[in-house]
């Protein structure tokens, strides 16, 4: 089973275009349900696969405690490599039929206000200090755009235009789209490439380089963006989604309509878009809870 796992894997990354990090976890899910299966001591045949096989091993995952978002992937990771398998006539059956996916509570999406996104993009920077105009453009420019912290990193320099304000963003599946900036952002573009290119030995293409002239790696733009939310005075999870989260409620907030922000976010789908509707309107219902006098009245 081990070879037909790879050859869906392959499937999956260049002809469903799917992220290396989804086909990565497809992998681990899939070896770990053949390895539940045999006790990894042979290769798994996929015709021999029961639902009662199935049902086992999501018994097994619940007793190891894995969240219901957890065992929601690991299914649909099974599902879909069955799913490949029927099409190519590899069995005669999916043994995934029926069985129900674990529902997943509604979680909304974290996020900052406007006023502390601005009050941190307005505070001082050195000028003069590479690193910390490249930084504070790192924030501002995933605040600005709402692109993915891939997408981020994988920018090139060539696709990031001033002179039309636009940028040229790789999202996933290889999927590109066009993101406007405003002149604040364009600003600060300028100066970080007058000193990266003054200050760094570009290595490679990328528009973000680290001071030895390397691309950026996650790693690094996680603690710059924690680190900067947590000076602003954010709490929880200060990971550099927020920020998309954070663009996207904004952007919705003062009157952008749904279809455009899906289109600035790379949403392939509406639905994923509209959790952000739900963040505005219980922002409304605050506001209103704490401005409308009758809602401040106390019930007697």
């Amino acid at each position: 089973m081990t070879y037909m796992f790879d050859k869906f894997l392959q499937y999956t990354r260049y002809e469903r275009n799917l992220s290396p990090l989804t086909v990565k976890a497809y992998g681990s899910d899939l070896r770990q349900f053949g390895d539940f299966l045999t006790g990894g001591k042979r290769p798994l045949e996929p015709r021999s696969v029961t639902a009662s096989d199935v049902r086992a091993w999501m018994v097994d995952l619940a007793r190891r405690h894995d969240g219901a978002r957890t065992m929601r992937r690991k299914i649909q990771a099974l599902r879909a490599y069955y799913k490949w398998l029927l099409r190519r006539g590899d069995v005669a059956a999916d043994p995934t039929v029926g069985l129900e996916l674990a529902k997943l509570p509604r979680v909304l999406p974290c996020y900052l206000r406007e006023s502390t996104l601005d009050a941190l993009l307005d505070s001082p920077v050195d000028t003069a200090d590479y690193e910390a105009v490249r930084d504070r453009l790192i924030v501002m420019m995933l605040y600005d755009t709402g692109m993915r912290r891939a997408e981020l990193i994988g920018l090139r320099d060539a696709a990031v235009d001033t002179a039309r304000g636009e940028l040229k963003v790789h999202g996933k599946r290889d999927k590109d789209r066009i993101v406007p900036f405003g002149p604040e952002l364009a600003r600060a573009i300028t100066l970080y490439r007058q000193l990266r290119d003054r200050q760094v030995a570009r290595g490679c293409e990328a528009f973000f380089l680290t001071a030895k002239g390397a691309p950026l790696y996650p790693s690094l733009v996680y603690r710059v963006v924690h680190q900067a939310l947590q000076q602003a005075g954010g709490t929880g999870k200060l990971s550099p989604h927020v920020l998309r989260h954070s663009f996207a409620s904004a952007m919705l907030n003062n009157g952008a309509d749904i279809d455009s922000v899906k289109q600035l976010l790379g949403h392939e789908s509406l639905a994923a878009t509209q959790v952000y509707t739900h963040i505005t309107f219980s922002e409304l219902i605050n506001n209103y809870k704490h401005a409308h006098p009758r809602a401040l009245k106390k019930g007697g």
